[in-house]
């Protein structure tokens, strides 16, 4: 089976769709798009630098897609931030794929080998940061391509090794402060004691 037949039947397998969000409060809510791609036989994800321009996090590595409307997906987890219910949404992008950024959100594209974000060079993480539940994961990747390094921190490296560690199928040479083998679990858990504060 080709890696993104074998990537995408593991993680169908792990899709709970919106079963969560009906025994959930109303919450402002958001997806973000997390694109793999197959290079070489190995799975890569996209990711963008957001323009120093914009008003809310300039200058930061996120996924594309902030503020996209819910994608029909292979994998859906929920979580809560700061009372923001947040939906990663996993799809594949062609190889071929070419970016055209709009330079006024995005002052750079590229991607990142997935098992980067399991492996503990270039990762740092700290724990009970402003009353955040579990860690706060941080990586810098020296694009090969271009050069740059970029600081991969936060929500978006959390939901890299999330993705990592569902669509690979290993354990990260850090603690990831959830059980590789069942972070469902741990996701749901923080959920519903964040939203049983609102």
């Amino acid at each position: 089976m080709r890696v993104k037949e074998e990537t995408m039947a593991i993680l169908k397998q792990l899709d709970v769709g919106n079963k969560l969000a009906s025994s959930l409060p109303v919450l402002h809510r958001a997806s973000v798009l997390t694109p793999l791609t197959v290079k070489n036989g190995r799975l890569f994800t996209l990711m963008t630098l957001r323009s120093r321009e914009l008003r809310t996090s300039a200058g930061e590595v996120c996924f594309p897609g902030r503020g996209t409307p819910v994608m029909r997906s292979v994998y859906r987890l929920l979580m809560t931030w700061c009372g923001l219910l947040v939906t990663p949404v996993v799809g594949f992008i062609d190889e071929s794929f070419s970016p055209r950024p709009n330079p006024a959100e995005v002052s750079a594209v590229f991607t990142v080998p997935l098992d980067f974000f399991t492996r503990d060079k270039d990762h740092s993480s700290s724990h009970g940061v402003a009353g955040m539940r579990g860690f706060l994961h941080s990586f810098y990747f020296v694009d090969p391509d271009s050069g740059r390094q970029f600081h991969i921190w936060g929500l978006t490296a959390t939901f890299a090794i999330l993705v990592a560690v569902l669509a690979l199928r290993t354990t990260p040479e850090f603690d990831v402060g959830f059980d590789p083998e069942d972070p469902l679990s741990f996701f749901q858990q923080m959920l519903l004691s964040r939203t049983s504060k609102l």
